[in-house]
């Protein structure tokens, strides 16, 4: 299996105030073709602060330190004008918050299409075409007007799930999904999840896939790394998260993740409910 991105000791600082505090430890994983990575903890873990660091997305008052290789390249050494270029045609990255990736003043058929033309060569025609028939996919009703409205219009999780598919639809090398089902109903979450099953095995594609969620992260990743405080604190495939975690951290996020699952059991089969 041919590596696509290779991390060796990422460290993250930040400056504040004229002190410096280290928010990402000595993180080194890899991730191969057609292999998806999942990266499990809670919010302020460092795992969404790990993937912007290698992609650039962080500014002037952090420093990053160590390496990150795309297909042999260190990332960290791009200039900004190199990264952009990456980022899109060759990396795609599905942020957290949709309704900070859409322009308010557009439609959002106008929004796809720019995204298009940039990172393929379709014509028109085309991109229409594609931009419907990725909207089907994602399970969004009446395509043909959600092209025609404006951001603020649509839920935040149908603009994710159009976020999911512009991501997919490119087909980059490596997809970055950080915590894409969080906006999700369940139901839809489970079909978006085959979606990233799909296209691993009829693409290749790479992908890291960030959440605080055990139970979506299972499904579709290969091997998982649990991060906490900045580090990588336990790491190996599901059974052994599940069963064979050493790190006190980590089994308590399976037994937080194993009580709601059992609550939720208890609920829909029919046990007693209290509203609190």
């Amino acid at each position: 299996m041919n590596t696509v991105l290779e991390t060796k000791n990422l460290q993250v600082y930040l400056t504040e105030r004229k002190e410096e505090k280290q928010l990402v430890k000595n993180v080194s994983f890899s991730v191969g073709q057609g292999e998806c990575l999942g990266i499990l903890g809670e919010s302020g873990s460092g795992k969404s602060m790990t993937v912007k660091a290698i992609l650039g997305l962080l500014d002037r008052n952090f420093r990053i330190s160590g390496q990150a290789l795309f297909e042999g390249k260190d990332l960290l050494m791009e200039c900004k004008e190199s990264l952009r270029r990456v980022r899109g045609n060759q990396i795609s990255m599905i942020l957290q918050n949709p309704m900070t990736c859409f322009d308010p003043l557009f439609r959002i058929e106008s929004q796809m299409r720019e995204t298009f033309e940039v990172h393929t060569d379709w014509d028109r025609e085309t991109i229409r075409k594609n931009s419907l028939k990725i909207l089907e996919r994602m399970k969004i009703q009446e395509p043909e007007e959600v092209l025609k409205k404006y951001p603020h219009q649509l839920s935040g999780g149908m603009l994710q799930r159009i976020m999911i598919g512009i991501a997919m639809l490119l087909q980059p090398k490596l997809l970055i999904a950080d915590e894409p089902t969080t906006a999700i109903d369940s139901v839809t979450q489970y079909e978006v999840l085959e979606e990233f099953l799909r296209i691993r095995q009829e693409v290749g594609t790479a992908m890291i896939f960030i959440s605080h969620d055990l139970g979506a992260i299972s499904k579709v990743a290969d091997r998982i790394l649990v991060m906490n405080q900045g580090k990588i604190v336990d790491q190996g495939n599901f059974s052994h998260i599940l069963h064979d975690a050493s790190d006190e951290y980590t089994r308590l996020l399976v037994e937080k993740r194993m009580a709601v699952m059992k609550k939720y059991r208890e609920m829909v089969s029919g046990g007693a409910i209290c509203w609190n």
